[in-house]
């Protein structure tokens, strides 16, 4: 196993928002009190004093702070609970620790704080840069607001990101193509890139079914995708994952130990992990609501309510879904320890001839730049 698939980072949720956005399925909760963040961090620490117990020294190339809205917190509760994760594993000079953070006015004002914390990547949750996509979208703040608060991440964090959403209502390839060259302009290393999805559950879904909210069809959503990858391209961000470009060098340290299929702890409500320990990999999970979250750590020490060892079967195919997302593929022969198996070979012939992925002669499988657009479909042919 190389080193990159064996890093080791850590995800810290922070579940509260200001309101919910109505396209939002993750782990998030609006309260009209501020919670009690010395309360939720001294949790947050216990949580994962419980994960060291289990995984013994690690070091740690990563921290990830998400939501939710992790920059309602205060930059002390940021600081206290990276204090505890340098204590807890050996936190490397180098790590990658990034915060989430909305463009408000009031949370760009604390960002000298959270990089006097510690933080040295900023993700800002942008969204669109004009004011009627933003309002659709539920957003608190304006474009002029979001691009005053990327200037000050710009001045303040050495490593900024943001995320904006495509394949809106009404949005077409010329109108977004303008968008995202203005989003390239701002000279920050890291763009990701999604296209809106409608979630079960959500106030979008519920307006989809009714008819009351149009999306692109599946012919325009395509044309936005070709206007998203060559954009990016022609701007020097290269595609390294199917919703994330980058400068070479400025990729998501974070999210590649995900992609790569490495180890990583997740403490808060909600928060997803996988632990490689007693010689299996584990699969945790944690209680999604904020308060019964507080009150079951408080009680037991932990979260948890799932903690499930993966058979082989379930490795190898969480291994090729996230694997085949990178634009680099996986290792053909750790799939092979894996899984016990190797992939069929007439599949891989009829997709290679189709153009939809490749091999390389490093032994990496890989997707193209034409298989990108369908990628579900590969990932399940290759894993049937």
């Amino acid at each position: 196993m190389s080193a990159a698939d064996s890093a080791f980072g850590v995800y810290v949720h922070w579940p509260f928002c200001l309101a919910k956005c109505p396209y939002c399925d993750f782990n998030s909760h609006v309260r009209h009190e501020a919670p009690d963040e010395a309360r939720f961090a001294r949790a947050i620490a216990t949580e994962l004093a419980h994960f060291a117990e289990r995984t013994g020294p690690r070091d740690a190339v990563s921290v990830f702070f998400g939501g939710g809205t992790p920059s309602l917190m205060k930059p002390e509760t940021v600081s206290s609970v990276l204090e505890t994760i340098a204590k807890l594993w050996t936190l490397k000079n180098d790590a990658e620790i990034t915060l989430e953070a909305n463009p408000t006015s009031v949370e760009a004002e604390r960002f000298r704080g959270y990089r006097a914390a510690g933080v040295n990547r900023v993700s800002l949750g942008v969204q669109a840069l004009d004011d009627v996509s933003l309002k659709g979208l539920g957003r608190m703040h304006t474009a002029e607001e979001a691009l005053k608060a990327v200037g000050i991440a710009k001045q303040t964090f050495p490593r900024v990101s943001f995320d904006l959403i495509y394949a809106r209502p009404g949005q077409t390839p010329e109108a977004w193509r303008e968008e995202l060259s203005c989003a390239l302009a701002e000279g920050i290393e890291h763009h990701s890139l999604y296209q809106l999805t409608i979630e079960d559950g959500t106030p979008f879904a519920n307006l989809y079914r009714a008819g009351k909210l149009k999306i692109p069809d599946s012919d325009l959503a395509r044309a936005l995708w070709d206007v998203t990858q060559e954009t990016c391209e022609a701007a020097g961000f290269s595609a390294y994952e199917i919703s994330n470009h980058a400068r070479p060098g400025a990729e998501s340290r974070h999210n590649l130990v995900y992609w790569r299929s490495g180890e990583y702890a997740g403490a808060g409500p909600g928060a997803h992990g996988r632990l490689n320990v007693f010689g299996g990999r584990f699969a945790t999970a944690t209680e999604r609501h904020p308060e019964r979250w507080l009150a079951r750590v408080e009680a037991e020490g932990h979260g948890l309510v799932e903690d499930e060892q993966l058979g082989a079967i379930e490795r190898a195919d969480e291994f090729l879904v996230m694997g085949l997302r990178l634009r680099e593929g996986i290792e053909r022969e750790r799939f092979r320890l894996l899984a016990g198996r190797d992939f069929d070979a007439a599949r891989v012939s009829s997709l290679s001839e189709e153009g939809l992925i490749e091999s390389t002669p490093e032994g990496r499988l890989r997707v193209t730049a034409a298989g990108f657009p369908v990628l579900d479909a590969i990932v399940a042919d290759l894993a049937a």
